[in-house]
């Protein structure tokens, strides 16, 4: 199997989502070769969670599952675009539909959009 350059990379490339249809960008996270090969055979985005040290299928806990329908990979073999179905609407663990809902207006952001579930109640946190 053709894979991203994970040796030039320290063993993870980072991996961007994207909407399939919108063509919003939901997420950016990362991803180890054993993360790829999960994306790739189960179509379920499948990252690794640096903070956690494990594999993260995302939506596993909140519902909210990203469905991959291509793979594209950059001009230098080390970064990785998915697009993918949002299923359960949200990308970001904070609610929102995308993890870039701030916007630099002068010099503050500007939180656009409001969360589409409450995290506290999702992950008990």
């Amino acid at each position: 199997m053709v894979e991203p350059d994970f040796d030039k990379c320290g063993g993870l490339v980072p991996a961007i989502a994207q909407d399939a249809q919108s063509g919003d960008v939901l997420m950016m996270a990362y991803m180890n070769r054993e993360a790829w090969r999960a994306t790739v055979t189960s179509g379920q985005a499948t990252y690794w969670s640096r903070s956690r040290g494990e594999l993260w299928v995302k939506g596993q806990s909140s519902g909210n599952l990203q469905k991959v329908h291509e793979i594209w990979l950059d001009c230098d073999n080390d970064t990785i675009l998915l697009k993918v179905t949002q299923i359960g609407g949200a990308a970001c663990h904070t609610g929102h539909r995308s993890c870039f809902y701030r916007r630099l207006d002068g010099d503050h952001f500007t939180v656009v959009g409001k969360p589409l579930f409450n995290p506290q109640e999702v992950y008990g946190k």
